[in-house]
């Protein structure tokens, strides 16, 4: 295997180094292989993964990492259906990289992947694990099933340093919300479903969210001109207050706010919004990917229908920062979605 292959960590990161990192293992069928969601009395605060032997295996391969490794310690992980997260910290400089590690970590894991396998039958949505006998040919096969067996961990391991003020806490949130999430999402799937070719306004997008946000009475946009920035920045701050303080005003009068949201003081008029509960059409600069979600509050205010998250462009995982011609951009599909959106509404392709 190429060695590039295996730069997954920013560039300039010392990778032997003292540093906290975030590990996903996936399923790249995306089964249930590793456990099932239980949602006592459908309470999503009460969710659970009940673990198969798989999962167990998986989890006791990550405390034989940290054995064989004594500089790295576990500060949290979380084992969901088809995939792992782990939040681990490299407490001393060691003599070889964390990618090597990950990279033994994986491979061990892929050894237990190989004595098992889930048949595609009625077993599939038990969660259940069949153990298996490799084949001749050296995959398994499940024994007495009726579909076909196949190979799971095929995909590296995704590892990424958390060094920014205030990433560890959000990550840790993350993981440990994983099986609330997750619940949500299976309890009210209209909200987390990615829907294609919405037509407004001469535009088509890809939509998350409530989409009967799209029928309100009233939009606005919310747009902070650098002008004013830049006067509030030499002691001039009134048009600036007076803009954003228009936009909450209008929101609490049953507004829906309509905006990229891509400047910090537009960031705290959605802060806002968030925290007083109004609805409002978020327009994003990427698409959404393979079972997508709304992270941190975002998550909380569409699953509560007060958000519809929308994007013109389809999802690409190269993109790492918005461009200013995608805000200009953003910017004026706002603006003309406040004008048209009345006349130019089509039902979603479902």
């Amino acid at each position: 295997m190429a060695e590039d292959q295996w730069k997954w960590q920013e560039p300039g990161t010392a990778w032997k180094g003292v540093c906290t990192y975030h590990i996903t293992l996936t399923v790249p069928s995306r089964e249930p292989l590793l456990g099932r969601l239980v949602i006592p009395q459908n309470d999503p605060s009460q969710a659970r993964v009940e673990r198969t032997a798989l999962g167990n295996a998986i989890i006791d391969e990550l405390y034989v990492m940290c054995k064989h490794y004594p500089a790295i310690r576990i500060f949290q992980f979380c084992l969901m259906p088809d995939h792992l997260h782990a939040v681990i910290r490299v407490t001393r400089v060691m003599d070889t990289s964390i990618r090597n590690v990950i990279r033994g970590y994986w491979q061990g894991v892929k050894k237990l992947g190989r004595a098992y396998t889930l048949a595609v039958s009625p077993e599939l949505n038990s969660g259940t694990i069949t153990q298996v006998q490799p084949t001749a040919q050296g995959e398994p096969t499940a024994e007495g099933n009726s579909g076909w067996a196949f190979p799971v961990f095929t995909e590296r391991p995704f590892i990424r340093p958390l060094s920014r003020r205030g990433q560890l806490q959000a990550m840790m949130l993350y993981v440990q919300m994983n099986p609330q999430r997750l619940a949500t999402k299976r309890l009210m799937p209209g909200f987390f479903r990615v829907q294609k070719g919405i037509e407004i306004a001469g535009h088509s997008f890809d939509g998350v969210g409530n989409v009967a946000l799209l029928h309100a009475k009233h939009y606005d946009v919310v747009h902070v001109r650098s002008i004013w920035v830049k006067a509030a920045e030499h002691g001039d701050s009134q048009p600036l207050r007076d803009y954003m303080n228009s936009r909450v005003l209008k929101a609490r009068k049953g507004v829906v706010m309509v905006s990229p949201f891509i400047s910090q003081q537009e960031k705290q008029v959605m802060q806002v919004l968030i925290n007083e509960q109004h609805p409002f059409i978020l327009l994003a600069d990427n698409g959404f990917r393979d079972y997508y979600k709304p992270s941190d509050a975002l998550f909380d205010a569409c699953a509560a229908g007060r958000v519809l998250i929308l994007s013109p462009w389809s999802y690409d995982a190269d993109k790492r920062h918005i461009s200013r011609a995608d805000c200009v951009n953003l910017n004026n599909m706002a603006e003309e979605f406040c004008k048209t959106i009345d006349n130019s509404l089509t039902s979603p392709n479902n």
